[in-house]
């Protein structure tokens, strides 16, 4: 699973990506400072499931704060998104390329208007962030419709010659933007199109198609950086009664990173997502550090709750692509041979079964599934079993 950051250039992006991965990378003020894409991993965030037992889990990847486990998930920060992109516009192919890969999409937006179509810089106020969303939308949604419509009269009829089905035919080519079979036979369902005379389907047909195959596979996401803005705050309100489908998340992607760095600097404690921070060296903070961190309490924290960040990755991943949390433990015990508590945890798609499991675990377990237990209740579970989220699972194989 692989969650991209897009956006509009200078917006923040980068800035992003940087307190979701604490990852070195470049952030300037001036668009298209990202060229190549950044990778990394952020971490999502549930309760620790060792705390039910009265231990503290030891993760082999990830960590663990108070009683926060943190899981890693893969993040792609891609190249700066302008009007026009499907055409070549800007970095717009590179960016359509790089975005292939993704899951799920986190798109950053100056919620404050202090960032032109252009990426430039502009005073407060001088620019709707509605047109970010929608044009977004526009450019992935061409995108889209520019890899259906290649060659679309030719592959329509020979689909019709071959007497192929046309949602099997379409899956295979879109596979590359992880469209399946069934996703293209429901567009078509809900459309009410011909499914045996595609060479009928006219353009606004298929771009009806794209949009829906678009939202199936990239889910999207919207954080409204630069919340602390003056201004900033109106334009969010006026955000959520216009699109009220969308999932927007009040953000100050700067608070962040610099909670994070200070943490790790061992100047504060802080849990990312959490609505405070503790003091843990002010003798060693100098007066700028002092007046950034109080700025962030009072105007950030105490104010929104949190910085954003941290909710729009768990969003992203619990929420639109609801994955679930799947930790292989013991009945008799929880710890492995090394003696690590819960060392390791999975992020399943939604509706995975106790065997969907066993092979995420290994080839053998899939093959040779006996059953499996819930660690929790003690009870067996056969292969069909749906996991639950935060579930501690036993499988027992054969040899």
């Amino acid at each position: 699973m692989i969650v991209g950051v897009v956006g509009k250039a200078n917006v923040g992006k980068s800035t992003f990506f940087k307190a979701s991965t604490l990852a070195e990378v470049e952030i300037a003020n001036y668009p298209f400072a990202t060229i190549d894409p950044n990778t990394g991993v952020g971490h999502v965030k549930v309760k620790d499931p060792a705390i039910d037992f009265d231990k503290v889990s030891n993760p082999r990847n990830g960590f663990v704060i108070n009683d926060s486990r943190f899981i890693g998930v893969q993040m792609i920060d891609v190249a700066g998104l302008v009007p026009g992109a499907h055409l070549g516009h800007g970095m717009g192919n590179q960016f359509l390329d790089d975005l292939r890969q993704a899951d799920v999409l986190i798109h950053v937006i100056d919620v404050a208007g202090t960032t032109n179509e252009k990426g430039e810089s502009i005073n407060p106020g001088e620019y709707d962030p509605a047109n970010d969303v929608k044009f977004l939308e526009v450019e992935l949604d061409m995108w889209y419709l520019g890899i259906l419509k290649k060659g679309w009269e030719k592959f329509a009829r020979t689909v019709m010659q071959e007497k192929r089905e046309i949602h099997i035919a379409l899956g295979k080519q879109l596979s590359g933007l992880k469209v399946t079979e069934d996703m293209v036979g429901d567009a078509i369902k809900e459309l009410g199109l011909d499914k045996d005379k595609p060479n009928a389907w006219e353009e606004d047909d298929l771009k009806r198609i794209a949009t829906i195959l678009r939202k199936k596979t990239k889910p999207m996401i919207i954080a409204c950086n630069k919340i602390d803005v003056p201004g900033a705050k109106d334009n969010y309100d006026k955000l959520k009664l216009e699109f009220t489908d969308h999932l927007f998340i009040a953000c100050s992607a700067e608070s962040e990173l610099a909670l994070r760095e200070a943490a790790k600097a061992e100047l504060i404690e802080y849990v990312p997502g959490e609505e405070s921070f503790l003091n843990l060296n002010e003798e060693k903070m100098n007066e700028k550090q002092k007046a950034a961190l109080n700025f962030i309490r009072e105007n950030i924290l105490e104010k929104f709750g949190t910085t954003g960040v941290q909710q729009t990755l768990d969003k992203a991943v619990f929420e639109l692509l609801e994955y679930i949390a799947i930790f292989p433990g013991g009945v008799s015990k929880l710890e492995d041979s090394e003696g690590r508590c819960l060392p390791d945890c999975f992020l399943m798609p939604p509706k995975s079964t106790a065997l969907d499991f066993a092979y995420k675990l290994h080839t053998d377990f899939g093959k040779k599934f006996i059953c499996a237990k819930d660690v929790r209740t003690k009870m067996t579970v056969g292969k069909e079993h749906l996991l639950k989220h935060l579930d501690i699972v036993e499988i027992v194989a054969g040899k």
